[in-house]
């Protein structure tokens, strides 16, 4: 969905433009100036559609006696720091190993934008993408890492620019080192 077709909640838009404009005129900027005219509007719309709350679809579940690991990687995703209310972004990949049960792939990719598009930090969005997976389909393990730049820690701050944050996190038979270093080996390749 592209924030064109995105039905943002008109109450809630005219709320956030208060603030924006607000914020503008507080950081010495002024409202009115040409370019930024409609800016509280398009950020009132883009808050709504970057942080909106879906629930996780389960509508592509299939009974299936598939064995093996399953894994989906590089799926680029887009979030805001929750600190700094700035961009981080990079690479999710996702394992399961299924019990019974396997899901669409895209509903893989799509577990990652519903959590990414909240107010963030990575750690969590590690372990919801992690959890999400695990209650949802019951598999035999799931494993999450993600490779992130922060504009938090590159724009501001320490201002490092080619720093990567990566977090993983996992679940049963991915407790066993053997487990994690396939999955490792076949995100690297």
């Amino acid at each position: 969905m592209d924030l064109q077709a995105f039905n943002s909640d008109p109450k809630v838009t005219a709320a956030i433009e208060k603030a924006v404009e607000e914020t503008l005129i507080q950081i010495g900027e002024d409202p009115q100036r040409e370019g930024l005219k409609k800016t509280p509007h398009r950020v009132g719309k883009s808050l709504q559609f970057l942080t909106k709350p879906e629930a996780i679809l389960r509508s592509a579940l299939f009974e299936e006696d598939y064995r093996q690991m399953v894994v989906v990687k590089d799926i680029d995703f887009y979030s805001l720091c929750e600190h700094h209310m700035l961009p981080f972004f990079g690479k999710v990949h996702v394992a399961y190993i299924p019990n019974g049960r396997i899901t669409g792939l895209s509903k893989i990719a799509r577990v990652v934008d519903v959590y990414a598009r909240r107010l963030q930090v990575q750690e969590r969005l590690t372990t919801q993408i992690k959890d999400c997976i695990q209650n949802t389909l019951n598999p035999l393990g799931v494993m999450v890492v993600i490779e992130a730049e922060h504009l938090c820690m590159q724009m501001r701050g320490v201002q490092k620019q080619h720093a990567m944050t990566v977090t993983s996190d996992f679940t049963g038979v991915f407790n066993q080192a053997k487990t994690r270093e396939e999955f490792m080996k076949l995100i690297k390749g």
